[in-house]
Parts: C-alpha cells; sequence; structure tokens
C-alpha cells in the first residue's frame, strides 16, 4: 500500500515556474513507477509525466516536453515535478500516480494508488 500527498500548487502568472512534490508514505516507494497526471475543468484526466522506479528512465506529453521535469529521490519518498514556462492551459489539477512495477507507465488505467491531487492555475 502507498499512499500520496501532493503539494506546491498555487496561482502563477503564464511564463513563470512551480515545482510540485509528491510525498509517499511505505517503505516500498523506491520500487514504485511514478507519474503525473493532470485534469481541467470539463476535461478528462490526462498524462503529464513519469518515471521509473531508479530515475532512469522518463516520459512526456508533448504538450510540456522541454518545459517539465519529473524527478524522484527515493531517499526521501518523494517524486517532483519542475514545471517552467507556465501557459494558462496548464492550469488544471494535478495528480500523482504510483504502481509496483518496472519501467515507465503513461496511462493511467494502470496506475495502482493516487493522490488527491494539487491545483495549479496559470493566469494570462
Amino acid at each position: 500500500q502507498v499512499q500520496l500527498v501532493e503539494s506546491g500548487g498555487g496561482l502563477v502568472q503564464a511564463g513563470g515556474s512551480l515545482r510540485l512534490s509528491c510525498a509517499a508514505s511505505g517503505r516500498t516507494f523506491s520500487s514504485n513507477a511514478m507519474g503525473w497526471f493532470r485534469q481541467a475543468p470539463g476535461k478528462e484526466r490526462e498524462f503529464v509525466a513519469a518515471i521509473s522506479w531508479s530515475g532512469g528512465s522518463t516520459s512526456y506529453a508533448d504538450s510540456v516536453k522541454g518545459r517539465f521535469t519529473i524527478s524522484r529521490d527515493n531517499a526521501k519518498n518523494t517524486v517532483y515535478l519542475q514545471m517552467n514556462s507556465l501557459k494558462p492551459e496548464d492550469t488544471a489539477v494535478y495528480y500523482c500516480a504510483a504502481r509496483p512495477v518496472v519501467g515507465v507507465i503513461v496511462t493511467s488505467k494502470e496506475y495502482a494508488y493516487w493522490g488527491q491531487g494539487t491545483q495549479v492555475t496559470v493566469s494570462s
């Protein structure tokens, strides 16, 4: 069992930056693939970024490539999402997710555990 708590969301102007954190409880964090997803009002949840258990492999949605960076610190049981050059269309609730598998997972239904989400609002 893994419990996830996101933090770091907020209101930022277009072009600004935020860093989201996802703190995990449980001793098996380091064996979990992790991902970030987001859901804007009236839209389906969409993939943002994912990272393997070791941090050696990552994947990004085309819409965030070159602007967002996913990383993890297994010693701190935390995964991060550094978001730069934010745009109004990045406004959404951001969720982190975990699954105890090897590899990178980009599909939401493959994840076993989810956080409650943190709101990111980018003003124009």
